[in-house]
């Protein structure tokens, strides 16, 4: 696994929803080589372990990568307060990203509240026929709609309260769009319980799935074991590790729990 390490400029910075953070940050190097589904695992100041965080979009052409993540704790709530004129301390690319049909095939994206930053560099990088599904919790979650509306996706939005577009979940819009007609490859990103529905959905429509998982991380190398996971390998269960075999599995073998 090749990755880099160094102290990177904010270049922007803005609060999408509540307690929902949004960077530009310059890291030319990262953002060249950084593929979708792919993440930084980044150091906090005052914190022994990094927090890894997904990325949410790059642009090698102006050096800079972006990520979109919520502060849920003490440690990304310190990260919060990193401003435009501040720096960030990161490691990456780091795991596995998505790997995406062919030109002229139909891709659906699915994220499901945090899960959705990640799908969005997905769609980018594919580029053609795509329908992006995203799902949170109430209209004043919502991020990155219309940042999907710019790539052209067929952009449908789920609530769970129904304060804005669909009222449901991912799953829900899911069966809607595959009535009208099938795709190529699912990539999903979100909660357990979305990714489980996801695909057994995609299973019963014989589609393929690639799904991102969201584990608690230690090196984030594969050097320790805090985000094993289960997976089916040879017929097999066995543990994997989130930051090195995944975070995109292939979503018939992972086993939901």
């Amino acid at each position: 696994m090749a990755y880099l390490q160094g102290t990177y400029p904010v270049a922007k910075k803005r609060e999408s929803a509540r307690g929902i953070y949004d960077y530009t940050i310059c890291c030319p190097s990262i953002a060249e080589q950084a593929q979708p589904g792919q993440f930084v695992h980044i150091r906090v100041d005052g914190f022994s372990l990094r927090r890894p965080i997904s990325i949410c979009e790059t642009d090698p052409s102006a050096g800079t990568i972006r990520i979109v993540f919520e502060a849920r704790g003490a440690g990304t709530e310190k990260l919060a307060q990193t401003g435009e004129n501040g720096t960030m301390d990161l490691l990456g690319p780091l795991g596995n990203g998505f790997t995406l049909p062919e030109p002229g095939q139909k891709l659906i994206v699915a994220g499901g509240g945090i899960g959705v930053p990640p799908m969005l560099e997905t769609a980018r990088r594919f580029g053609g026929d795509t329908t992006a599904i995203i799902g949170f919790r109430n209209s004043k979650a919502v991020i990155l709609e219309d940042d999907f509306k710019r790539l052209g996706c067929d952009t449908r939005l789920a609530t769970d309260d129904g304060s804005a577009g669909y009222h449901g979940f991912v799953t829900g819009l899911l069966e809607q769009r595959l009535a009208e007609g099938s795709a190529d490859l699912i990539c999903a990103c979100g909660p357990m319980p979305m990714l489980r529905g996801v695909v057994a959905m995609a299973q019963a429509h014989g589609i393929p799935t690639q799904v991102s998982l969201e584990e608690r991380m230690g090196c984030g190398v594969g050097a320790c074991l805090v985000c094993a996971c289960k997976t089916v390998r040879d017929g097999r269960e066995v543990f994997s590790h989130v930051c090195k075999d995944g975070p995109v599995f292939d979503g018939k073998d992972v086993v939901f729990e």
